[in-house]
């Protein structure tokens, strides 16, 4: 895997529309009431815009004849019903629409997925579930779902209370729809606070902008295995001029989008919590405090070699 670069800019997931179902409904007779006397009314075959009305008595007898007429009606209709369907004849219909998933504007997957697939749906995939790597591992987004994808599906699985199998199938979509906005960022996290870029704003390119959705699914990853405690972001994604003016270095990360600063959001976590943690989320860049100006905040990055240095931290 490698960090894409502006040259290459790949486009966002199509959107795949769930189409609804439609069934035919027909409405059948009730029962008749349960008494004794009524009024039915009746129609004049000759006359059909006049009606009139006739008392009976309704014994045990008449009701169930009654009942087995409405019965053999409703057949009749039912099978008319079916014919003129089946002429194109237009006939009543309810139509039953599949509830629209939660980010289907961003991308859905039109299949299940498991060892030996391959295909766009499948770096889809390999992006959102590639903070869920075993420790020391950095995803390679490259289309095809090995075995180092199947172990990131299963340890998303458990993480979330699913089943266990390393195959990403409707529940464990689900899940990261759920778990995605709109936008295709996740959900705990903006492209606008990843890309504050010095009070300018996000200034780059589509492939700058993908870095960022890599890095912050990874972060978003981070964040649950930390127990779902906040995390914020403190500089993300800069343009040249902004990674000048507070230092950084000529070649940093943060200047093609895949690098993230992290600070805690909540007093249940550290900057040396963070960044012992991230060796457990995908990330190949880790520094924090011990490393030269990372004291006060834990710098994680989507290279593809590894490279953390956070000596200051106990148990490092």
């Amino acid at each position: 895997m490698s960090l894409v670069t502006p040259e290459r800019r790949p486009g966002e997931g199509v959107a795949v529309a769930q189409g609804g179902a439609t069934a035919t409904v027909l409405r059948a007779v009730g029962r008749p009431r349960k008494r004794a006397w009524g009024v039915l009314p009746m129609h004049s075959p000759r006359d059909m815009g006049t009606s009139r009305t006739l008392s009976v008595c309704r014994t045990d007898s008449s009701r169930e004849e009654t009942r087995m007429r409405r019965n053999r009606l409703t057949h009749a209709f039912a099978a008319v019903a079916l014919a003129l369907g089946g002429l194109g004849v237009a006939t009543a219909t309810v139509t039953a629409t599949a509830p629209t998933a939660h980010a289907d504007e961003c991308y859905s997957w039109p299949r299940t997925l498991s060892s030996g697939a391959s295909g766009a749906d499948v770096t889809q995939l390999q992006i959102r579930v590639a903070g869920w790597v075993p420790r020391g591992q950095v995803m390679g987004i490259d289309g095809s779902f090995g075995a180092q994808t199947k172990a990131a599906v299963a340890n998303f699985q458990k993480a979330y209370g699913l089943t266990v199998d390393g195959v990403a199938g409707p529940a464990t979509f689900t899940k990261i729809y759920a778990l995605q906005d709109p936008d295709c960022s996740p959900v705990h996290f903006t492209y606008a606070e990843a890309s504050d870029n010095c009070g300018k704003g996000f200034t780059g390119t589509a492939a700058n902008k993908e870095n960022m959705k890599r890095a912050l699914w990874r972060a978003e990853a981070l964040r649950h295995q930390l127990g779902d405690h906040p995390l914020t972001v403190t500089s993300g994604f800069r343009d040249s001029a902004c990674n000048a003016s507070v230092g950084g270095a000529s070649n940093s990360v943060h200047l093609t989008g895949g690098a993230l600063d992290l600070v805690p959001g909540d007093s249940a976590t550290s900057i040396c919590s963070i960044a012992k943690q991230a060796r457990y989320a995908g990330f190949g860049g880790i520094f924090g405090p011990g490393y030269p100006a990372h004291d006060d905040h834990a710098h994680v990055d989507i290279r593809t070699t590894i490279a953390w240095d956070a000596d200051a931290c106990a148990g490092w």
